[in-house]
């Protein structure tokens, strides 16, 4: 069988767990399983303190031996199997594009959209594949049928694009933002729900929730605020980016009527890949943002009309869930939220170290920031990465004020004694 052959029948026979590994790399793929396999015979205590497998997972990215990268929360690394299925599927797509890219390739989204659908734990009909968070929740913010007077509850530690959005709604029809303004971190989820039923009035039609906030590391009790909210016939929107493929959660068990997430992030699929999901009878109220020629449908579809896009980059996902397979959505979470606990508990006692994500297990996971006091944030990133080679993201947003630290499946216990050593060094 020809190379090119072999390719298109691996592509379209791509249906099991590990079935997209061999476009690249058979002794990957036997690797995989073969890991898969020992590694959940383990224990979930033992499964996230093996060194030796979560050693195998760092040895699949191609990390820089030079710099340290603790910001996986603005955009994580692919593993060696997805870039190669990236470049892999771009050249055969560069073969004869009009053909194998829009032919061969875009056949392939329904398949992609199943596996994404598995996933999430919903129906392939109620999720659309886009480029990132930005814009699936663009398209629901811009999509409602919103009027001159309606309120919209929302915090000013949500995400700044969400925020933008929401304001240019409010300067071009008329709606009213209501505004929270969260104090973080807050360890009790009854009186986060408060603050949201509080807010609300007659007029309340949305309230946009941040599931993790990006810049503490908190988790909000979105499935509560939610069903507050239903009982007042208010619909939510959740915003995903950072807690799809982070934590272990099935979509439709948070209780929004719409959630968008960046699979470019924790996921670790190409960079400029997402997803949109809006439960099926809400469908056809949300306006497609671009052109369509039934925007109004009911087809999940119609919020996928961007014109040429990399169908490289989106088939490549198939590999990054795969991958994350290999880890399993619990297994994974148990890690990150160990990586959080190992490096913390070691500067917790001192004095000028203060953290702004919450201590209650389920509030909390891989994304954490770390405050000292007497160095402002811009100094603490910059000292870390000028003298320690370590990269962090430093937060002065509203009332936050830290360093973000976002460590990932690739990052070992020792890469983050070096973070240890450095915290220390800056806080005696």
């Amino acid at each position: 069988m020809s190379s090119r052959r072999k390719f298109l029948h691996q592509l379209t026979a791509a249906t099991g767990a590990f079935t997209f590994f061999p476009l690249t790399n058979k002794a990957f793929a036997h690797e995989a399983e073969h890991r898969f396999q020992q590694f959940h015979l383990l224990n979930d205590v033992d499964a996230m303190q093996d060194e030796d497998f979560w050693g195998w997972v760092k040895e699949q990215f191609t990390v820089s031996p030079n710099l340290l990268n603790l910001n996986n929360g603005g955009v994580s690394p692919q593993p060696k199997v997805v870039q190669d299925a990236h470049i892999r599927f771009y050249q055969f797509s560069n073969e004869a594009p009009s053909y194998y890219m829009w032919r061969t390739l875009d056949e392939g989204r329904e398949g992609l959209r199943g596996k994404l659908a598995e996933l999430a734990g919903c129906s392939a009909e109620e999720l659309a594949i886009n480029r990132n968070a930005t814009e699936g929740l663009n398209t629901v913010i811009f999509g409602l049928n919103l009027k001159a007077g309606d309120e919209v509850v929302l915090t000013k530690q949500d995400y700044p694009n969400m925020i933008n959005a929401w304001k240019q709604r409010e300067k071009r029809d008329g709606i009213k933002l209501v505004w929270l303004n969260l104090n973080l971190p807050e360890e009790n989820e009854d009186a986060i729900v408060q603050q949201y039923v509080n807010a609300f009035t007659s007029k309340t039609k949305i309230v946009h929730v941040t599931h993790l906030i990006n810049w503490t590391g908190q988790f909000l009790p979105i499935r509560k605020i939610a069903d507050e909210a239903h009982k007042r016939g208010i619909e939510v929107i959740g915003d995903g980016a950072h807690s799809f493929a982070h934590t272990d959660f099935k979509i439709p068990d948070l209780g929004c009527d719409y959630f968008a997430t960046s699979l470019h992030k924790w996921l670790c699929a190409p960079f400029g890949s997402g997803l949109l999901w809006i439960k099926k009878e809400k469908i056809k109220n949300i306006w497609a943002l671009l052109s369509n020629d039934k925007p109004d449908g009911e087809d999940i579809r119609k919020f996928e009309t961007l014109g040429t896009r990399s169908f490289a980059s989106e088939m490549a996902i198939g590999n990054a869930v795969d991958f994350h397979n290999v880890m399993g959505s619990k297994r994974k979470e148990d890690r990150l939220r160990y990586l959080t606990d190992y490096w913390t508990n070691k500067v917790r006692d001192l004095k000028r170290v203060s953290f702004l994500q919450p201590k209650t297990k389920h509030m909390y996971c891989a994304l954490s920031n770390i405050a000292i006091e007497g160095i402002k944030p811009l100094d603490v990133a910059g000292t870390l990465h000028s003298k320690y080679k370590i990269h962090t993201v430093a937060i002065d947003w509203e009332n936050i004020h830290g360093v973000r630290v976002t460590p990932h499946v690739y990052t070992s216990t020792k890469d983050l004694d070096r973070l240890v050593k450095a915290v220390r060094e800056m806080a005696v």
